[in-house]
């Protein structure tokens, strides 16, 4: 079942990539300025940390030269892989234990601060396959920070969960993911089923713990055996929710934090389809301007278009079908980044001509589908991670409520997100934790969020909403005016100095900053 997720930081990498141990923590010149230790009271979760065995908080990291993984080719002779153990279950750390992929990459200068911590988002991306091609962007970080990410518990090569094969994938691709009939209800609610089933089979007992917060737990342990006094964290997309889970579990422990393409951490699963449905919408209206088209003519135009590919699926090169939910996956991809809207326009003017060849392999790129048929896992890890944190199960009746209003926020993608709140995490095995994230950090360090106007995933209203959850003094938020799915290193010389003032030599920008 195709599907652009609620958040997914994992399209903008594709384009990236397309396109494209340790020692004690030091002190930097401004480490006191940006990560002081003003903390309040911990948390019980943070206080139990301090009664880990020594058989985890002692481990010396195996370092050695990265293999190729299934996604990616071995990066250079810079970086170094090794795993982490940590605990199953969170709640029994004396007891079985899993391994953490982790990847590292020295920093280049003498005046280190400590690691610098990674997390490209989805949920679901591998930090491990990214951090190497995001190396070049960060190379002035690099040369005070070792440059640190990691597959999360349930992706990758840790533990990573695959519901079904590329087979099963394929076969599915029909099925609607904007069911117009009972009978077209009716299957779509059964493969949403079969799916959970799926990953229940594949991840046993880790189903139940692949949450936010779990691998928030992760990232302190990550920490201390990496030598850090402090966590140095860079969070991208959904990795903003969980820097914020963080923060809010080990407050004491947060250093220089830069949140950039932030989550609203007050949205439930509703809230964060109707966001997506405006910041998504929003970004085609920029486009549709771009080219010369009236916002509100365009895309009556675009669902136009939809509504045919929906009776009638479209032929391609490859003999496959362009159906109606690989048509909107395939518009999604272009409108994560401002450089590929030309790809977009070459994309739905073939599809207008009844050829859906483009936006069809613009779906695959986006499903991790390569020419073989091979699909990604992304979408799979994302989907037990967001179906163990999110408690709401909308109902049929519910979503058929919302889809108006959704709708009415936007015509090309409304409908697609109105239903999958109810389809993503229909009958899963395993209950939901909560409705919203906690976040508030009391007492933490200042925490950099980097909001832009035009994000599609994560609409820019998400980086004030944070700050105000994370409490007065911890959020401060940088409004950049620009395109596509996060701002640095996207071209903004205002941003870009901005965050490396930040994490180099501690320099807190005044709140409520703007980069045009």
């Amino acid at each position: 079942m195709s599907r652009f997720p609620r958040w997914l930081a994992a399209a903008t990498t594709a384009l990236l990539v397309a396109g494209c141990g340790g020692g004690s923590s030091g002190g930097g010149s401004g480490e006191n300025k940006a990560a002081g230790d003003r903390s309040t009271s911990p948390s019980a979760a943070a206080s139990a940390m301090r009664a880990l065995p020594s058989s985890l908080t002692g481990q010396r990291l195996d370092w050695h030269r990265c293999k190729a993984t299934a996604d990616s080719d071995a990066p250079g002779d810079d970086w170094r892989c090794a795993t982490l153990k940590v605990p199953l279950d969170w709640s029994r750390p004396d007891g079985k234990t899993i391994g953490l992929a982790l990847i590292r990459a020295r920093a280049t200068g003498g005046d280190r601060i400590g690691s610098l911590m990674f997390d490209f988002g989805g949920p679901g991306a591998s930090g491990v396959s990214m951090m190497p091609y995001y190396a070049a962007t960060t190379a002035k970080l690099q040369e005070r920070y070792d440059l640190v990410s990691w597959d999360p518990r349930g992706v990758g090569a840790s533990e990573g969960v695959r519901c079904r094969s590329d087979r099963e994938i394929a076969a599915r691709e029909d099925v609607d993911a904007t069911p117009d009939t009972p009978a077209e209800e009716q299957a779509y609610f059964q493969d949403s089923a079969d799916f959970g089933k799926g990953c229940q089979k594949a991840a046993g007992p880790l189903l139940a713990h692949v949450s936010t917060a779990d691998t928030a737990r992760d990232m302190d342990l990550m920490r201390q055996v990496l030598g850090d006094g402090k966590l140095h964290y860079f969070g991208i997309s959904y990795g903003t929710e969980l820097g914020g889970v963080y923060a809010h579990l080990f407050p004491r422990h947060v250093g220089r934090a830069v949140l950039d393409a932030v989550v609203d951490p007050t949205a439930d699963a509703v809230g964060h389809a109707e966001n997506q449905a405006r910041g998504f919408q929003r970004a085609l209206n920029d486009y549709l301007k771009s080219t010369g088209q009236d916002p509100e003519q365009g895309s009556r135009k675009i669902a136009d278009l939809l509504r045919r590919i929906d009776a009638r699926p479209l032929p391609t090169s490859s003999g496959r079908k362009l159906t109606e939910t690989l048509a909107v996956t395939g518009i999604v991809l272009p409108l994560y980044s401002e450089s590929s809207w030309p790809t977009l326009t070459s994309a739905l003017k073939s599809a207008q001509q009844g050829d859906g060849s483009r936006l069809l392999a613009l779906a695959d790129q986006y499903n991790e589908r390569d020419s073989a048929g091979h699909y990604g896992t992304t979408s799979h890890a994302q989907r037990v991670i967001s179906c163990l944190d999110d408690r709401q199960r909308p109902t049929l009746t519910e979503t058929k409520k919302l889809l108006p209003q959704i709708r009415q926020i936007s015509p090309v993608f409304g409908n697609f997100l109105g239903w999958d709140t109810a389809g993503w995490c229909h009958d899963w095995p395993v209950p939901g934790q909560y409705d919203t994230p906690e976040v508030s950090a009391p007492g933490a360090a200042p925490i950099l969020l980097v909001g832009n106007t035009g994000d599609p995933a994560t609409p820019y209203e998400g980086a004030r909403r944070m700050a105000d959850e994370l409490g007065k003094g911890v959020g401060i938020e940088l409004t950049w005016k620009g395109e596509g799915h996060g701002a640095y290193g996207s071209g903004s010389d205002c941003v870009d100095s901005t965050v490396n003032a930040y994490l180099l030599d501690g320099t807190v920008p005044a709140d409520g900053k703007v980069c045009s």
